[in-house]
């Protein structure tokens, strides 16, 4: 259980950096701007093109990984209904259906997995998921939606290549793509990029801290009842649709139930500000999503970890 409170630790004390930062002004006035741009086109690239290179292939077919899957993407298509029925728009839409399904398997699914589950390769298929699947479609729609916001009318086979030219997309396949041929590159390649991707997590948790002077109050702005959305379907929902898929549908075992159903009730990824941020939507939802859902994840991992520990 220490490793709960330990992993919540890291995440809390770098934020309260980031709000300290942006209360002295130590950056200027585009400092969390700059954060966001080197996190989303250098760093994250970096640090998922590693994780990726690194993964055991074998969690592809695995049905830890189908269950994930499954998971994320009911939870996902969940809201973009409720998006749908209340006209809530596609760019923040797109957001609130990361909030609700993107886990933060990196800066904190990695040491719950370790100090929780006992091996930090359990959160392996949830980061697979998430670039494989979710982060190509997820991105390529923001990607087309700004496009248009922009009045640049795309043609067919742009909407096709457009998800594959996103900086976090490339990293993650190019990583992968290596991973499957059996390349190794020479270490003085791989070693530059450890050291740019390790900059990913300090600096989204850097200019998240930075941004809560926007609204560091949830449920307070325009976007209330998307950011309720999104909480109730990453918080609780998500943990539930899990369980019922690893014990009913899958027959998990108990050891790989219990790593489905922590690792789905981690909280909103603090990328998805990056990427709001970034495409300029959403962001206040975001911000919002992700502070209450890992207040939240607290107590839901704890309990989880009760009820289902072999």
């Amino acid at each position: 259980m220490l490793g709960v409170l330990e992993g919540f630790s890291v995440i809390g004390i770098i934020i309260v950096i980031g709000v300290l930062i942006d209360r002295t002004g130590w950056l200027g006035p585009q400092g969390r701007q700059v954060l966001n741009g080197l996190a989303f086109h250098v760093a994250t690239p970096a640090l998922l093109f590693g994780l990726m290179f690194q993964a055991e292939l074998s969690v592809l077919f695995s049905d830890q990984f189908v269950a994930t899957a499954l998971g994320m993407l009911i939870v996902a298509g969940m809201y973009c209904v409720l998006g749908v029925i209340f006209k809530w728009g596609v760019g923040p839409t797109t957001i609130g259906a990361m909030n609700s399904s993107y886990v933060n398997s990196g800066n904190l699914g990695i040491p719950i997995a370790v100090y929780v589950l006992g091996d930090g390769s359990l959160v392996a298929p949830v980061m697979l998921v998430q670039q494989l699947i979710m982060g190509p479609v997820m991105l390529g729609i923001l990607d087309v939606t700004s496009a248009t916001r922009k009045g640049r009318k795309l043609k067919w086979w742009q909407l096709v290549v457009r998800p594959f030219t996103n900086p976090v997309v490339i990293g993650a396949l190019s990583g992968l793509l290596l991973n499957i041929l059996n390349v190794n590159p020479p270490s003085f390649i791989l070693e530059p990029i450890a050291l740019v991707g390790g900059m990913s997590v300090p600096a989204v948790l850097l200019a998240f801290g930075m941004s809560l002077r926007d609204n560091a109050l949830p449920f307070r702005g325009e976007d209330k009842w998307q950011v309720a959305a999104g909480t109730v379907l990453k918080s609780f929902i998500h943990p539930a649709i899990a369980w019922l898929l690893g014990a009913f549908v899958f027959h998990l075992n108990d050891a790989m139930l219990l790593a489905v159903v922590v690792t789905a009730a981690l909280p909103t990824a603090q990328n998805i500000y990056t990427y709001a941020a970034n495409y300029r939507v959403g962001e206040s939802l975001a911000r919002e999503t992700i502070l209450v859902t890992t207040i939240l994840s607290v107590p839901v991992i704890f309990l989880v970890t009760i009820l289902l520990h072999p």
